[in-house]
C-alpha cells in the first residue's frame, strides 16, 4: 500500500502564522502539523508516500522532509490551485496507479495506530474504507457524514445544512485503483470543488465502501481554533504518544 497526503491550501485559517512559512510546517506541540498525518501513515508500514502541496513555500516542505525522513521515498505533486481534494489526489495517478492507497489530509492529526485496519484493506477486496468519529449534530454541518447499514455505508453526504447522521467522515481514506477511474467522472459541486465524498458515492452505489470508528483522538489543526485544541491535547497526553 502506498500513502498520500494531501498538504494543499495556502493556509489563510491560520494567517500571520502562514505568510512566510509553509501551513503544513507550523507547529502543533512540539513537532511541525505534517509530521502527525506523516507518522499516522509510517505507522501503517507505509514507506512510499506522495504528497500534494501548493507552490507556494513548496520547496520549504520538500527541504524539510528530505532531511527529517530520510527513510521515507517520497513524491512530490504541486496542486496549482484549490480545486477541491479529488483533484488534489487525482495528481498522484500516476505514482500510485495499480495500487491500494492511504490517503490523509495534511491538517489531520490521529492518535489511533491503524496499521491492523491498513493488513485488514490490503487483504480484502473493500473499494474504499472511511474512518468515521461522532460529533455533535451542529458540528456534523462542518463535514461529510455517512450512514451505515452494519459497516457497509449506504449514504454520504459533504456538509450537510440539515444533518441525517452524526458520524463524521474523518481525513483518512483508503481506496483501490479504481479511485483515479471515479474522480474522473466527477463535476464540480456548488462550491466549484471537486469533492472527495462525491468520489466516495461512487463506491457507495457499487455497495463497494465500508467504514468503522475512529476510537482515540482526532481533529484538524486548520484553524487557530482547532490548532489549539489539538495542542492543548497533545501537551496533555505527551507528544510521544502520537509517534
Amino acid at each position: 500500500m502506498k500513502g498520500v497526503i494531501l498538504a494543499g491550501g495556502t493556509g489563510s485559517r491560520l494567517e500571520r502564522l502562514t505568510s512566510v512559512l509553509n501551513k503544513h510546517l507550523v507547529a502543533v506541540g512540539e513537532v511541525p502539523m505534517i509530521e502527525y498525518p506523516l507518522n499516522t501513515l509510517i505507522k501503517m508500514g507505509i514507506k512510499e508516500i506522495a504528497l500534494v502541496t501548493g507552490a507556494e513555500h513548496a520547496g520549504t516542505v520538500v527541504q524539510y522532509l528530505t532531511k527529517e525522513h530520510p527513510e521515507i521515498d517520497f513524491t512530490y505533486k504541486i496542486q496549482k490551485e484549490a480545486g477541491g481534494i479529488a483533484q488534489a489526489l487525482a495528481l498522484t495517478e500516476n505514482v500510485c496507479k495499480g495500487e491500494k492507497i492511504a490517503v490523509i489530509l495534511g491538517d489531520n492529526i490521529f492518535e489511533e495506530n491503524f496499521s491492523r485496519e491498513a493488513e485488514e484493506f490490503e487483504r480484502e477486496k473493500f473499494g474504499a474504507r472511511l474512518f468515521l468519529k461522532k460529533v455533535g449534530m451542529e458540528e456534523a454541518t462542518r463535514f461529510g457524514i455517512a450512514i451505515l447499514e452494519g459497516n457497509k455505508v449506504k449514504y454520504v453526504e459533504e456538509k450537510p445544512e440539515n444533518p441525517k447522521s452524526n458520524l463524521a467522515m474523518t481525513g483518512l481514506y483508503m481506496f483501490d485503483s479504481e479511485i483515479f477511474d471515479i474522480i474522473r467522472t466527477l463535476k464540480p459541486s456548488r462550491r466549484n470543488e471537486y469533492e472527495i465524498t462525491d468520489a466516495i458515492e461512487g463506491y457507495v452505489k457499487k455497495g463497494k465502501c465500508f467504514a468503522g470508528p475512529v476510537n482515540g483522538f482526532w481533529s484538524d489543526a486548520g484553524t487557530h481554533s482547532s490548532r489549539k485544541f489539538a495542542e492543548d491535547y497533545i501537551y496533555q497526553k505527551g507528544t510521544e504518544n502520537f509517534f
